[in-house]
């Protein structure tokens, strides 16, 4: 009879606080033979979890979960209405979930299906921030005392942090910043940490669409002198022919994906060149198999990869990173949170990836090599309050995009 999907099932958990998991169990008739994937979309987890179990288990109970390509095109095509981040995470979950089946089944890490390593570790970026351009700096040399060689710099979080706001009177709580006092602090930032921390550093840094599109450009042109490794999310996907007269006017190289969810957003960056990084969030476009496709894209345009990994990814979306950036040749870098230190998730996660000089490593067990502990996962319930940076304002009390 084969192996065949005999129940799929969602585990929501928070052994990091604030950040809300969703990891995707798949079951075969095989005695000990099931696949763990990532359906972490932290801010609306419930929902994902909705269509896991009411849904993406009635369409793939009975099938053979080695048939990777088509189970995934069933689970994208039959919903009718596609490319949601709600339903491209419950998706991405059972996507990753069958490719960890196929490699347990055949005995070999997933990279191993993919073509094998190009590289032996993972070349990753943590993040440095602080209230002052000199606290950053601090942050960063503490860093480099450690090994890392790529670090990104925020300085008071994304848009910053100002003394005081005037805002109009009976002005809506929520998460305001000043934007244009934002951008001016972003080269006196650079400036002081390339003074302290000297040249051989890579820094990056995150904008978070935190501009308008001519004042995202003006910072553009600002930190051209600091020489970054990348300047990410200038500007919201729904703006990205904008991204044409950011490339014309500054030579900073642009990063850009992690809130894009259909593939007709990014086509259009890939084929332009626009772009230098491809960002996505994995689980947001659905998953390891069209990831895949899209570094393979990437490749003949230069393009490369840089794939989102924040604390609100889980340990299983983020080892899928790193076995799609060992068989990448156009692997630029990994942005990494530093989970493999929490004592809460290693309670929960077994087979995590380590760190060594900036590196991150991964272990040769078959498929992903990393399982989830479900008893212990229940220790760390999910919350369902709405993160208040998320409820960004600018100093008037126009609501804006986090």
């Amino acid at each position: 009879m084969g192996t065949k999907i005999t129940a799929v099932k969602a585990i929501a958990t928070a052994p990091q606080r604030g950040c809300n998991l969703v990891i995707v169990k798949i079951e075969t008739n095989q005695p000990g033979l099931y696949g763990i994937g990532c359906a972490t979309f932290t801010q609306r987890h419930t929902p994902v979890v909705t269509a896991i179990e009411d849904y993406m288990e009635q369409l793939l109970v009975g099938r053979d979960p080695t048939n990777v390509e088509d189970n995934w095109n069933v689970m994208m095509n039959s919903s009718y209405w596609r490319n949601g981040p709600v339903l491209n995470n419950a998706i991405s979950g059972c996507d990753m979930a069958m490719w960890d089946i196929l490699g347990k089944e055949l005995g070999v890490p997933v990279y191993k299906l993919w073509g094998g390593k190009v590289r032996e570790g993972v070349a990753v970026y943590r993040h440095a921030d602080g209230l002052t351009p000199e606290a950053v700096a601090e942050n960063v040399q503490k860093y480099m005392d450690t090994g890392y060689q790529y670090i990104r710099c925020q300085m008071g979080g994304y848009g910053g942090r100002t003394n005081y706001l005037r805002t109009p009177e009976n002005s809506p709580d929520g998460a305001y910043f000043d934007a244009l006092s934002y951008m001016r602090g972003v080269p006196k930032m650079f400036e002081a940490v390339r003074r302290i921390c000297g040249e051989e550093v890579e820094l990056l840094h995150d904008i978070h669409e935190r501009l308008t599109p001519i004042d995202a450009i003006r910072l553009a042109k600002a930190v051209e002198p600091y020489r970054l490794v990348f300047l990410e999310d200038a500007l919201p996907p729904e703006m990205g022919f904008w991204f044409e007269k950011l490339r014309d006017a500054a030579a900073v190289p642009i990063a850009m994906g992690e809130l894009y969810n259909n593939p007709l957003e990014y086509i259009p960056m890939i084929h332009n060149r626009w772009i230098d990084f491809v960002r996505c969030h994995i689980s947001q476009i659905g998953g390891a198999t069209p990831a895949r496709k899209l570094a393979i894209m990437c490749e003949p345009f230069g393009v490369r990869t840089a794939w989102h990994g924040p604390g609100d990814v889980s340990p299983v979306g983020h080892v899928a990173n790193l076995h799609l950036d060992l068989v990448a040749p156009n692997f630029g870098i990994q942005e990494w949170c530093g989970f493999e230190t929490r004592p809460e998730i290693q309670d929960v996660f077994t087979g995590l990836p380590w760190i060594k000089d900036g590196h991150a490593f991964v272990n040769d067990k078959p498929g992903w090599g990393l399982d989830i502990d479900e008893e212990k996962a229940k220790k760390y319930a999910c919350d369902k309050s709405q993160p208040r940076w998320l409820l960004a304002r600018l100093p008037d009390g126009t609501s804006v995009k986090a």
